[in-house]
């Protein structure tokens, strides 16, 4: 076992510290005594060390699982400086560089690898690390694996049970949001003994957490009141839509300000210029929507406002916790404006599949033979489901026993031969040689690239699919061959049958009612925080279960600056004429406006796969109710 004494040493020698957080400590005498445990930390905690400094002593690879790429890139940047041999694995990659970390990988020269979760619908990595001695499986924004938390994604409960297959020797979640029975499901699902979850607390003592009323007419002239009166600063400007960001940004600019928009719309390498500039700048200004800031390592953030309100006291949590992470003064103003909550609650109202989509749903699932595949995006086009919430229906039939998900595969293969067929195969002999030759008799050359059906290659080779991909994967190891795969299936097993497919697709119904129920609770929770009369920092701190016992002494609540929000849910008497119009439309688009929840969500603005497919999207009728609440507008709408 390593001394406390061994492990100063290393954290001054590598990281530069002179001593550990709090909480630090207890997590990694967790993990080096060979047990899993939990980190909840606050943003800015120093969760990343809790898994960075056992990779230094541990053998094997430590492998990070985190969807936040803007994180990885910037820590394997720090690692790299300090000496650290650590790589990830993403889609922004090139070939030449997934090659090189795959070599690294296999040669044992990485210490830390990160990924992300979807990386697990890879076989061929899958495969690799298999292979691989994994001392520790540390799950990053480990609150996803919670169907209780308030960013629920099914892939993360997959995280569980691949730890378990590739014999991962102890398990590390972390998060900064975290409330009981959050926590409660990571540490069920990652077999974490409750004893071994340190929380630190959430208090951050330099934080203000200002909040003030707005209208949407008058928000502009607010933000540039409250960046005018301020000292320059680096700061984030937080909204909801991406249009949002491009306009703030241009008044910003207008303004005088050095300002740039970041969303998710912008292609990779731009998003990653703008990344750069900001870290780089002592006072410039981000408007962005929450893709950006997710693990972005600038310690001196002055500000953080909130031009639209985050959608649950969760998000509040981490993106104010982007700001003074040096622990000087930092200021998070929000903005409170009733305008944005009919948006944010029609977002959330979006999201929900009606029963007859969740019946298709189920009646395609159910006639599929004992064993099947299916692709999670063409599940989403037939039955008009969002992707992630098809994906979440699915793991409810896992967890309810009723399917039995199997190890995701790609549909298709394509390879380009950067030496000749005949030179790749004089690198081999004997059963090797002629196992290629058969892989090779089998592709279908097009102009450059070669299309490959794995599982023929397979049968005609009389091997396995599992060798023809680790052949594949070799020859691109070698750089012998360029390989590309699209098309990611999903393998099930049909437990048991279903008797009511009507009682089942009411059940699911109910429980999307139910996470639908939820988000909404958080919203007005976020309301009811931003008004209160009583002190911020306590009430977000009880909210994570981590009390304080004084008052912060300089929010709005302690302040004396409470203030009351209404909110106005119109009920108008919709226009009659509007909605025949939109019912009339499915003569010519009854693929697309199936049912009464299709129609609402055309009329309310809501994109849906078919609405988006179908060009309905750019319809003068899209969104013309899309100032009214969702239910009431669904109220309107006929059944037939």
């Amino acid at each position: 076992m390593t001394t406390h004494n061994e492990l100063s040493a290393l954290l001054k020698r590598h990281f530069g510290f002179e001593q550990f957080r709090a909480g630090q400590i207890e997590v990694i005498d967790n993990l080096l005594a060979g047990r899993s445990a939990a980190a909840i930390f606050p943003t800015g905690g120093g969760k990343s060390l809790c898994y960075q400094l056992p990779a230094l002593v541990l053998p094997g690879v430590t492998l990070v699982v985190s969807p936040l790429i803007a994180l990885m890139k910037d820590q394997i940047d720090a690692l790299e400086r300090c000496g650290i041999p650590a790589r990830r694995l993403d889609s922004s990659l090139s070939p030449e560089a997934y090659r090189a970390v795959m070599t690294d990988i296999r040669s044992g020269a990485l210490r830390l690898l990160y990924v992300s979760p979807e990386r697990f619908n890879n076989e061929r990595f899958r495969e690799t690390v298999i292979r691989l001695q994994v001392s520790l499986f540390a799950v990053d924004e480990a609150h996803c694996i919670s169907e209780w938390g308030h960013n629920f994604r099914p892939d993360y409960l997959k995280l569980a049970e691949f730890a378990r297959h590739c014999g991962a020797e102890r398990v590390l979640a972390l998060t900064a949001t975290a409330t009981r029975p959050v926590l409660d499901d990571i540490c069920r699902a990652l077999d974490i003994a409750p004893d071994c979850a340190t929380r630190t607390g959430f208090f951050r003592p330099n934080l203000s957490l200002l909040s003030e009323p707005a209208t949407d007419t008058g928000r502009d002239g607010a933000l540039i009141d409250a960046i005018r009166k301020r000292p320059a600063g680096a700061a984030i400007v937080y909204v909801t839509l991406q249009k949002t960001a491009e306009d703030v940004a241009a008044v910003l600019t207008e303004s005088g300000w050095d300002a740039r928009a970041y969303h998710a719309g912008m292609s990779s390498e731009k998003r990653a210029v703008i990344q750069e500039w900001f870290t780089a700048s002592r006072d410039g200004i981000v408007a962005a929507t929450i893709a950006f800031g997710m693990g972005v390592d600038k310690p001196d953030i002055r500000y953080v406002y909130h031009y639209n309100m985050p959608k649950s006291l969760e998000n509040y949590a981490q993106e104010i916790g982007r700001s003074g992470r040096d622990g000087a003064d930092s200021i998070c103003h929000m903005f409170v404006c009733p305008d944005d909550v009919l948006t944010l609650e029609n977002f959330v109202y979006g999201d929900t599949p009606s029963q007859t989509a969740i019946l298709g749903l189920l009646n395609d699932i159910f006639s599929q033979p004992e064993s099947f595949d299916v692709s999670y995006h063409e599940l989403s086009a037939r039955h008009d489901i969002r992707v992630l919430v098809v994906r979440t229906l699915m793991t409810y039939l896992e967890l309810d026993q009723w399917l039995q998900g199997g190890t995701p595969f790609y549909s298709g293969f394509r390879f380009r031969p950067i030496l000749s067929s005949a030179e790749i195969l004089n690198r081999f002999s004997g059963d090797r040689r002629d196992f290629l030759a058969g892989v090779f008799r089998q592709a279908k050359k097009a102009k450059i690239w070669f299309a490959l059906d794995i599982e023929q290659a397979a049968r005609a080779t009389a091997s396995t699919r599992e060798r023809v991909v680790r052949a594949l994967d070799y020859l691109a190891d070698q750089n012998l061959l360029e390989v590309k795969v699209q098309g990611v299936r999903h393998r099930y097993r049909r437990r048991r049958a279903a008797d009511d497919l009507d009682a089942l697709a009411d059940d699911l119904y109910g429980r999307t009612r139910m996470r639908e129920e939820r988000e909404i609770a958080r919203l007005n929770a976020v309301l009811a925080f931003a008004a209160s009369g009583t002190c911020r920092m306590a009430a977000l701190c009880a909210h994570f279960d981590s009390p304080i016992t004084t008052d912060c002494g300089h929010c709005s609540g302690c302040m004396g600056d409470a203030f009351e929000v209404y909110v106005e849910r119109p009920r108008p008497e919709l226009a009659q004429d509007m909605i025949d119009k939109a019912v009339s439309l499915r003569f010519s688009f009854g693929d697309a406006l199936y049912d009464r929840h299709s129609v609402a969500r055309f009329l309310c603005g809501l994109t849906t796969p078919k609405l988006s497919r179908s060009k309905l999207t750019s319809h003068s009728l899209f969104g013309i109710f899309s100032h009214i609440p969702f239910d009431h507008v669904l109220a309107g709408v006929p059944a037939h």
